[in-house]
């Protein structure tokens, strides 16, 4: 494998109840560092206290004793862009500078995992070389997602609203990961990626990806997946 200056970024995203969280075990499993966002922002909720006391302030009654109470905190943003916006305000640049450490800490992998669920949302997909986009069709995510706890069809809509639709991340993704079909496919997927990952160019500066890339990619594989709806 060629010298590297610095790891390969793959991102790492997909709707909700697309298969992402089993995708990065199965990275991880591999060995590979993979950073999960939502993980970073419930370590804030639960240990920073300064974000704790930002959201106190701006979101009365949502944090009691030093502790968010996360059903309320959701309440207060759910369907509301504008607080949403002012929790986003809140949490982004504290889970960017939790990100650029990971990238620090992990330096002289050959490669490392952005796991972020709304990768294309927030423009994070330009900070990496590649992006992985995990899909399944829309009634086995619908299955997934009504399982979870207090989940219900409306609410799962709500968040579908909220997200780029499943087509227009596949559209722009260098890699697609069919999550529908069993463990043993997303695995093998996943393999043939890292393959080819480890013959790409060795990074030594700007970022690999363009979004030619993308939609090439998505030109390639469509054909795979045509029968996934939004």
């Amino acid at each position: 494998m060629p010298r590297r200056a610095r790891p390969l970024i793959l991102g790492l995203t997909g709707s909700i109840g697309m298969g992402k969280s089993a995708t990065a075990a199965i990275l991880r499993r591999l060995g590979l560092p993979v950073q999960d966002a939502d993980a970073e922002v419930h370590r804030l909720l639960r240990e920073d206290k300064a974000a704790i006391r930002a959201i106190a302030d701006a979101f009365p009654g949502t944090v009691e004793d030093g502790r968010v109470l996360r059903p309320k905190l959701g309440a207060a943003v759910f369907n509301n862009p504008p607080a949403l916006r002012r929790l986003e305000a809140i949490l982004h640049p504290r889970v960017s500078a939790a990100r650029n450490l990971f990238l620090k800490r992990n330096a002289r992998h050959w490669l490392v995992v952005l796991d972020i669920p709304l990768l294309f949302e927030t423009g994070i997909d330009k900070q990496c070389d590649r992006v992985m986009v995990v899909t399944a069709p829309a009634q086995v995510q619908a299955a997934r997602v009504l399982r979870r706890p207090g989940m219900t069809p409306a609410r799962l809509q709500a968040i579908r609203v909220q997200q780029w639709p499943d087509l227009a991340k596949r559209r722009q993704a260098d890699y697609i990961i069919p999550t529908g079909l069993g463990r043993a496919v997303t695995r093998r997927e996943v393999m043939q990626v890292l393959r080819a990952l480890r013959r790409a160019p060795p990074p030594v500066g700007p970022l690999l990806r363009s979004p030619p890339a993308g939609r090439r990619a998505y030109a390639r594989n469509l054909s795979r997946y045509r029968n996934h709806r939004l």
